[in-house]
């Protein structure tokens, strides 16, 4: 499995595009919303400035789209070009390749919050005491396992024509109903009691709270526990089914 997460980074680290779209995309996002904002703009119902509640937004955002949009329609192809099929002629477990997947996708997803936190306290002037930055980065970074194993599940949910649109839906559906791109505080009240359940709510409300100098909530934390349980036992669920079994000589059981 190690050798598997090594080959992982090193083909997302050549794919340029996609470190353009994962890390520099949420950093030009930051700025184009709250690069001409007043620092001490308050976003109603938060607690927190506009550029500190945008940084982790921004941050959470970037790393959503390393994990999901990378893991998901990578799987499809190789579903497509046989790869996994010579995985599962080796000894490694379904379990063994999701958690595989999972942890490449988030290794990728670091650059991306960390660049989103280095433009926002050079442009916007954002301070923190250092346990909050750690803490931030810890947070946002685990949190992003969720996401992972969400985009190895639709990899294999979804064909390699289909596998694009659906996780644009999914990716676009989770960032705005979930608070990255708009605070819930001025969705409808119907909305925001769908938002609250959303990961990607929980996810984001993770960082706001270290930045507020709070504990992160246990209803959000419980949320994204069960989030990654579901989506990690569906992915392995998936990917034992959806692999034929092996042929006799290719190392199946020979017949009696």
């Amino acid at each position: 499995m190690n050798s598997l997460i090594k080959l992982e980074i090193t083909r997302a680290l050549r794919n340029r595009k996609f470190l353009f779209f994962s890390v520099i995309y949420p950093s030009a996002l930051f700025l184009l919303i709250a690069g001409s904002a007043d620092s001490t703009t308050m976003v109603d119902g938060t607690g927190l400035t506009l550029p500190t509640f945008y940084m982790v937004s921004m941050a959470s955002f970037g790393a959503l789209t390393a994990v999901l949009m990378g893991n998901s329609e990578r799987i499809a192809k190789e579903r497509e070009s046989g790869w996994v099929r010579q995985l599962r002629l080796t000894p490694l477990p379904g379990r063994g390749y999701v958690l595989a997947k999972t942890a490449s996708a988030a290794v990728i997803s670091l650059p991306s919050i960390v660049v989103v936190f280095v433009v926002a306290a050079a442009v916007k002037d954002v301070r923190l005491d250092a346990w909050q930055w750690a803490a931030l980065t810890f947070a946002i970074w685990a949190g992003s396992l969720v996401f992972a194993a969400l985009g190895v599940a639709i990899g294999y949910l979804a064909s390699g024509d289909a596998v694009r649109p659906i996780t644009m839906i999914v990716y676009f559906g989770l960032s705005m109903l979930g608070g990255l791109w708009l605070p819930t505080t001025t969705f409808p009240d119907w909305l925001q009691s769908i938002a609250k359940w959303l990961p990607t709510h929980a996810y984001a409300a993770l960082g706001q709270s270290i930045e507020l100098g709070n504990a992160p909530h246990a209803t959000d934390l419980a949320i994204l526990a069960v989030s990654f349980v579901l989506f990690a036992g569906g992915a392995a669920w998936l990917y034992r089914k959806d692999t034929p079994p092996v042929p006799e000589g290719l190392g199946g059981t020979p017949k009696a």
